[in-house]
């Protein structure tokens, strides 16, 4: 019943480079370029993205009048189709103006050249690579970068149009995070030292605002919301909870009337907060005196925060902006993003339990996730409905963002395995993490390249394709292997 609100979008910028000289002395392979340039397009179109195809560019007149068109667009990413040899005055202007990164894709429509009837056209039908190293030298010689190069094949290359792809969600990341609004609200857990960040570091880096929010903004909304909107979520949360009874721990009980209707009001709320406040995301925490509204308040977001995240608005305690940032960029691949941090080995079976008992994104869990009332939150003030489950069996990748000593921020990036086996019932997530051969090892490894004791977790192995994007911002980053 959870549907996407946030949708996954992205501009894509497409031209192609020639020789104009070509066309005369080869009759006929204009035509044979464009059909080809437009294969390409559709390649790129069918990731569900906006193309703006600016042709042909074989001269460098050309190349300045589509260089200022495509920043006139403002694409999040720009494609080069090396559909034949080019000189780089096609491409240079183009280059130097460019404010998306560049990705050069050279596609040959054959495998491999019929040798029998082998000639010149056909050769230039498939002069894919000639030009390649050329742009490249240029890039370095302006002090630009080249995002990347696919090579291979026009039709039937799988593993060409899956890059073609993975550059298509980096756009859709990279398009996520333009202008967004990650809001903070509440203030540090008292003690977490890293968990500050300053926005305006933020904003250098990642092109986001954050906007700074008071609890009385979401007490507003807690008290403005419907007895109808109330109704619907917890119509919405008996539809995608399990609430059993309680296990071996003292701490959970059976989900309550109560705790269900005050985290249907809040999920409610937070609707109307991300609404009023045109928010993308949002870390928050915040404490409250005993009894007070704020306290209830903020006290009973969990539910309606993993609920939002299914939906692709990222939502995290303890005012974790940094690990915000990392679950909407992993939420923009499509991948989840749940708030997770380490928790408890078992040595036995070489693996560790990752999670958390904050919100998580729900659109990930294997099975169904479980609600329980907790009769305290442990080491926080409060108590009330919790999110249990697991991620999904198969791989996970991890993605922390650390900040450096000199302010700068550094993406720490991990993949590894979510393995079949038991979970606590805490009422809070947990996965049993593999991370091989040793995850003893993988996790010494992990915390010494300095991220925040929180993460952003999701399915798959992507810790390639996040790399990219953080040389895209030029962020530091590595993988931990």
């Amino acid at each position: 019943m959870i549907e996407r609100v946030a949708k996954r979008e992205a501009k894509i910028a497409v031209f192609a480079v020639a020789h104009g000289v070509y066309w005369e002395q080869f009759p006929g392979l204009l035509d044979k370029m464009l059909v080809y340039h437009g294969e390409l397009c559709k390649k790129i179109g069918a990731n569900e993205v906006t193309i703006a195809n600016y042709g042909i560019v074989d001269s460098s007149e050309k190349a300045f009048d589509v260089a200022q068109q495509i920043n006139a667009f403002a694409p999040d990413v720009i494609f080069c189709n090396m559909i034949t040899y080019a000189t780089s005055s096609v491409f240079a202007p183009i280059l130097r103006a460019a404010l998306a990164p560049i990705v050069l894709v050279g596609l040959q429509p054959r495998k491999a050249m019929d040798y029998e009837k082998a000639n010149t056209f056909m050769q230039l039908e498939n002069d894919s690579i000639c030009s390649v190293p050329e742009f490249c030298g240029v890039a370095i010689r302006f002090g630009k970068k080249i995002a990347d190069i696919i090579l291979g094949t026009l039709y039937d290359d799988g593993s060409a149009d899956e890059k073609i792809k993975e550059w298509t969600d980096i756009a859709k990341v990279l398009h996520g995070l333009k202008g967004a609004r990650l809001a903070l609200m509440g203030h540090v857990l008292e003690s977490m030292y890293d968990m500050h960040a300053d926005p305006t570091a933020i904003a250098s880096t990642f092109g986001i605002h954050v906007p700074l929010l008071e609890i009385d903004d979401l007490v507003r909304c807690f008290e403005e919301v419907t007895e109808e909107e109330i109704s619907k979520k917890v119509e919405l949360i008996k539809a995608e909870f399990e609430m059993p009874d309680p296990k071996s721990d003292p701490v959970t009980r059976k989900l309550t009337d109560y705790d269900l209707l005050q985290s249907a009001k809040s999920a409610a709320a937070l609707d109307l907060l991300v609404a009023k406040h045109h928010l993308n995301g949002m870390a928050y925490y915040y404490e409250g005196t005993e009894g007070s509204i704020q306290r209830t308040v903020a006290t009973s977001l969990i539910v309606g925060n993993s609920i939002l995240n299914a939906q692709g608005i990222p939502m995290c305690g303890e005012f974790d902006i940094k690990t915000n940032i990392a679950m909407l960029i992993m939420d923009k691949l499509d991948i989840g993003g749940s708030f997770a941090e380490l928790h408890p080995f078992d040595f036995e079976d070489n693996t560790i339990l990752i999670g958390h008992d904050g919100p998580h994104h729900i659109k990930i869990a294997q099975g169904k996730p479980i609600l329980r009332s907790l009769i305290k939150y442990h080491g926080k003030p409060g108590s009330g409905a919790s999110v249990e489950f697991k991620l999904k069996e198969g791989p996970i990748t991890m993605l922390g963002i650390g900040q450096k000593a000199d302010g700068t921020f550094k993406f720490i990036i991990g993949e590894g395995y979510s393995k079949d086996g038991p979970i606590p019932p805490t009422g809070n997530t947990n996965t049993r993490g593999y991370f091989p051969p040793d995850t003893r090892d993988f996790i010494v490894r992990w915390c010494k390249e300095g991220p925040t004791h929180h993460y952003a977790l999701g399915i798959g192995h992507r810790a390639e394709t996040i790399k990219k994007i953080a040389d895209c911002l030029g962020i530091e980053s590595v993988i931990v292997r």
